[in-house]
């Protein structure tokens, strides 16, 4: 009897995406960071080896031309997220009884992962980083052009609370990536799966 091919981990449309958006993402915050550190909002600066582009021109240099790839890479993956099922199937909000059983398994050592499977605490970071990845690109845009979007800026409350919010997300972004890296160091094979094509693993239930 000839057995049905697994599914792959990771479609890869989803690897490419992926990768195309860490690395953009990754772009837009250093260089961010060089905007940052010419009007800095709290009481510290980022040092120069941190940053991207070297100084305040450079910087939104890099910014700009950065954000459209990053633009372009949202869009294509928001309209496959919701035209193949990929939003519904692995990112649908967990209940909050899911996520409560996934941090105790992770606190307490039990925690697994099935490659090709999210379980209730992923769901909620992916969910939640791709609504703060939104929320950086509209409020960029209301702070890059508050005159002719002034009507954007505006809906945020004025420049000040929208340049604001940008920093909200994007620390909120920074401190996603620390958690995601993490995981990728608790469990490598996410890595190979995000690279390589891999057939999806038997999904383990939360207990």
């Amino acid at each position: 009897m000839t057995k049905t091919p697994r599914r792959p981990a990771h479609p890869l449309q989803i690897r490419i995406m992926h990768w195309i958006g860490a690395s953009a993402v990754i772009c837009m915050v250093l260089s961010g960071w060089a905007i940052y550190n010419a009007s800095p909002s709290l009481p510290f600066t980022f040092p120069r080896w941190m940053i991207l582009g070297g100084w305040l021109a450079g910087g939104i240099a890099w910014h700009i031309s950065i954000m459209w790839v990053l633009f372009a890479d949202g869009i294509a993956y928001l309209v496959y997220g919701f035209a193949s099922g990929h939003f519904r199937r692995d990112l649908f909000p967990p209940s909050p009884r899911a996520v409560i059983g996934t941090m105790v398994a992770a606190l307490t050592g039990r925690l697994g992962h099935s490659l090709g499977h999210y379980n209730a605490v992923q769901r909620l970071l992916y969910a939640g980083v791709i609504v703060l990845i939104c929320c950086q690109v509209v409020t960029g845009f209301a702070i890059w052009k508050p005159v002719q979007l002034g009507w954007l800026t505006d809906l945020f409350g004025g420049y000040p609370v929208a340049r604001g919010m940008h920093l909200a997300a994007m620390i909120g972004i920074v401190l996603f990536l620390i958690v995601h890296l993490t995981l990728v160091v608790i469990f490598p094979s996410t890595l190979v799966a995000m690279v390589v094509d891999t057939p999806a693993e038997p999904e383990e239930r939360a207990p």
